[in-house]
């Protein structure tokens, strides 16, 4: 888990213009339109569907993928937990993330089918 970490990180790093984010301010609600993923530089975020908080994600790691996979609204709310430094990628900057660290594609992979089947065992 150590060396994904790392490697989102780095990538995330690469972005020059992080947004910060207090804590208890939701980052989006479920529903909306958006075609960003996000990244962790910082903090940590509460997922909540339907009100309810399912997983707590931290530093390293990436939420709402399925926008660059076709999703067209998001599934979930996000919620600073604690004060939260957050990176967008859009998808031409994803694609070019995969590109420059090939390893990043399979850590968002690995991530997103996490997140999708823990949303399918709370349903």
């Amino acid at each position: 888990m150590l060396s994904s970490v790392v490697t989102t990180i780095s990538i995330f790093q690469k972005k020059s213009d992080p947004k910060a984010f207090s804590a208890g301010q939701v980052i989006f609600e479920e529903g909306d339109p958006g075609d960003y993923m996000y990244g962790i530089l910082e903090g940590e975020v509460n997922i909540l569907v339907n009100g309810k908080i399912i997983e707590t994600i931290e530093t390293g790691e990436v939420f709402d993928v399925g926008i660059l996979v076709g999703v067209k609204n998001r599934t979930y709310t996000a919620i600073a937990k604690v004060d939260t430094k957050l990176v967008f990628l859009d998808e031409r900057e994803f694609l070019f993330a995969v590109q420059e660290t090939p390893m990043f594609a399979v850590e968002v992979m690995k991530s997103y089918s996490k997140r999708v089947s823990r949303l399918q065992h709370m349903v």
